[in-house]
């Protein structure tokens, strides 16, 4: 895939030594020391491109080879000048470790990025030394960060309710003009929606409150019809990405409660072929786009919940918001027997325009994997865990997200050091039970109260949100988990 676009005191150095077997080693200077593993050091790319152009490198999978390869480098382009250099191996893109996911994610979160691309990345040689030691590259990745701890940004939509607004409220840092930190009601719509207690406001709505003045930002949440979406970090990763010289930007961001989700349609063609037609036409916003229309019945599309009038934004993975339409028709036709499209309803894609970013920059599916890296330590893959937590004077230490208006819950957010952290629980697992009851089609209220009610300790039966999304598509059950199992 193309992205166009001073010297030492000669007394203080060791005095030569001259090794005689037959006399031994006995010199109190010479220290031996276990082989330490070889140093390997990712590096932070930082790619910068003007509108309407690339970011000048070519990125591709070779069946068979792990890692996502950087295969050129066009001279003078963003890549070059951003210290990307061929053989790199991509490890995250926008702070999101990708070297375990499928290349049409990383392509799209590639192109969602917007300006401005962040890349860690390994070269060739480092790369394969890690993989052959069995080194955790996730970890390696997780290594570069200054501090422990640090968290990423989250992206948070809180809707307003009757006799509360959103529970929150913004209160200046004494000091430091146009910075703000946040304090939401307990249990109310804010906390619900992510926002943490002393979490520093960033970004409202699209707008960086840096350039707002307190009375500006009053003004802004009061002409908020029925919800606000923040940008919001806590004070020590805000200190952390400081250190690394990195803005905290949406694309850095994990979202809580985003109320508009991209749907994947797998379709494969029937005898009479998918079923649907694709058309340009022009939204009221002015947009022009590419739209789901006249979904026969019984066909393909339908069968997959294809959906009139949504919009298809990618196709294979490979994003054609922006593409001619036949060049569109064109790519689906050469799709073969099967094909996967990317889609968004109308006001979903209105939300995104309004926030000033791209939908696919949260797209979290996945295109159908179609080669296996064996790992000798995995067994069943993504087993659902059983996590006991014992309620401590900070609580539980983490955070439920969920889809607005969807069933289902997420942990949104583990703290350092906390109780869910020890008890093992992961950013992104999906709740399947709580204290014993199936909370699967359960809506975030719902877990709430049964987790506030359950008292301590909390049991909760988790799986890892790939791992889970597997079984749901596989229509299997998720299996038992007993207590016994666990010490």
């Amino acid at each position: 895939m193309r992205f166009t676009t001073d010297p030492a005191d000669p007394s203080e150095l060791p005095k030569k030594f001259t090794f005689n077997p037959k006399e031994g080693i006995d010199n109190p200077a010479l220290v031996i020391s276990d082989d330490t593993e070889p140093y390997v050091h990712p590096r932070l790319c930082v790619l910068r491109r003007e509108q309407g152009q690339g970011f000048g490198f070519y990125l591709s999978k070779d069946a068979g080879c792990r890692g996502h390869v950087v295969r050129q480098v066009e001279p003078w382009s963003s890549a070059e000048r951003g210290g990307l250099k061929k053989g790199d191996r991509v490890l995250e893109v926008n702070e999101d470790f990708v070297d375990d996911k499928e290349h049409s994610t990383v392509v799209q979160k590639v192109q969602a990025s917007g300006l401005k691309l962040y890349l860690l990345v390994l070269s060739a040689e480092d790369y394969e030394l890690a993989v052959s030691e069995g080194r955790d590259l996730k970890s390696l990745a997780s290594a570069y960060r200054p501090i422990e701890g640090c968290s990423r940004p989250r992206l948070c939509y809180i809707t307003k309710e009757p006799g509360s607004g959103l529970g929150l409220s913004i209160i200046p840092i004494e000091g430091e003009r146009g910075r703000y930190r946040l304090n939401p009601v307990t249990d109310g719509p804010a906390e619900r929606a992510g926002v943490l207690n002393g979490d520093r406001l960033i970004w409202i709505n699209g707008v960086s409150i840096s350039v707002l003045g307190y009375t500006a930002l009053s003004k802004m949440v009061k002409k908020c019809e029925d919800h606000v979406t923040v940008l919001v970090i806590d004070s020590r990763s805000e200190e952390c990405y400081k250190r690394m010289g990195l803005p905290i930007i949406p694309a850095f961001a994990k979202t809580h409660n985003l109320p508009y989700r991209l749907k994947t349609l797998h379709l494969a063609q029937g005898p009479q072929g998918y079923g649907f037609l694709l058309r340009q036409e022009k939204l009221r916003s002015g947009r022009i786009a590419h739209v789901l229309r006249d979904i026969d019945p019984c066909s393909p599309a339908e069968a997959v919940g294809m959906v009139d009038g949504e919009l298809v934004l990618a196709v294979n993975g490979e994003q054609v918001e922006d593409a001619e339409h036949e060049d569109i028709v064109s790519k689906i036709r050469q799709s073969g027997q099967q094909v996967t499209l990317t889609t968004i309803s109308i006001p979903g894609r209105d939300y995104y325009t309004q926030l000033g970013i791209s939908p696919l920059l949260f797209y979290e599916d996945h295109i159908p994997k179609r080669e296996q890296f064996p790992n000798p330590q995995e067994g069943h893959q993504n087993p659902p865990r059983h996590c006991v937590l014992h309620k401590e004077g900070a609580g539980f230490g983490f955070n439920l997200g969920c889809v607005q208006n969807t069933p289902g819950t997420y942990i949104g957010q583990v703290m350092t050091g906390s109780a869910g952290e020890r008890a093992g629980l992961c950013e992104g697992d999906v709740v399947v039970e709580v204290n014993g009851q199936n909370v699967e089609e359960e809506y975030f209220d719902e877990v709430v109260r049964l987790i506030k009610e359950g008292g301590t300790p909390l049991s909760l039966l988790v799986v890892e949100g790939l791992g889970y999304e597997r079984l749901r598509n596989a229509k299997q059950t998720i299996p038992d988990v007993s207590q016994d199992d666990f010490v």
